[in-house]
C-alpha cells in the first residue's frame, strides 16, 4: 500500500511501515481529531469572554445561551441534547445558575412532576451584555477567513452537521422567536 501524504488533509490518513504492521493514524489529518481540538480552542477563546467578567463556566454558558436562544422555558434535558453536554453537567450548572438567580425553574402546565427552565430578567439582562461580546470574538477568530471562505466554512460545516442529524436551525430546535 502506497504511503499517504500529510498534504491529504482531512483524510485521516494511515500509513503502514511495511505488510504486516499495524497502521498508524496521523491524528493531524485525521478529521475528529482536528474538529475536537478545533473546537476546544474556540471554546476556550470565547470562555475567556464569560469567565473573567462574568465568573460563567462553560456549561453554564451553554445553559444560558441555549435558554437565551429560545422565547420560551425548556427542559434540562433539552439543553443537554442541544449542546451535547451530559445531562449531569447541566444539571450542576443549572443548580449554579438557580443559586445566582440568573435561571429559574417553572411548573409544566400538563405535568406538575415536570419543570422547565427560563432566564430570569437579571439572567436576561447578563444574556443581552454577553452577546455582542461574543459575537466581536467570533468575528475575531474568524478573521484569519475571507468573507468567501466564512459563508464556504458555514456551509460546510452545515453539510456535515446534517449528514449528523444534527439540529441545524432555530426552526428546527423549536424556536418562536428570539429575545
Amino acid at each position: 500500500m502506497p504511503k499517504a501524504s500529510s498534504s491529504q488533509v482531512g483524510t485521516g490518513s494511515r500509513e503502514e511501515d511495511s505488510p504486516g504492521e499495524s497502521s498508524k493514524l496521523d491524528l493531524f489529518s485525521f478529521v475528529p481529531f482536528r474538529l475536537n481540538r478545533l473546537a476546544a480552542e474556540v471554546s476556550s477563546a470565547l470562555a475567556s469572554e464569560y469567565r473573567e467578567r462574568y465568573g460563567l463556566d462553560i456549561p453554564e454558558w451553554r445553559v444560558l445561551a441555549t435558554l437565551g436562544f429560545r422565547n420560551e422555558a425548556c427542559s434540562a434535558q433539552y439543553i443537554s441534547h442541544c449542546t451535547r453536554t451530559h445531562k449531569s453537567t447541566i444539571s450542576r450548572a443549572v443548580t449554579t445558575l438557580m443559586q445566582r438567580q440568573l435561571v429559574e425553574r417553572v411548573a409544566n402546565a400538563d405535568d406538575r412532576r415536570e419543570f422547565a427552565l427560563r432566564m430570569t430578567q437579571k439572567g436576561k439582562a447578563l444574556y443581552r451584555e454577553l452577546i455582542p461580546r461574543l459575537l466581536r470574538r467570533e468575528q475575531e477568530i474568524l478573521s484569519c477567513l475571507s468573507a468567501q471562505e466564512r459563508k464556504t466554512f458555514a456551509a460546510m460545516l452545515g453539510k456535515i452537521e446534517k449528514s449528523l442529524d444534527l439540529v441545524q436551525t432555530a426552526k428546527e430546535a423549536g424556536v418562536k422567536d428570539a429575545y
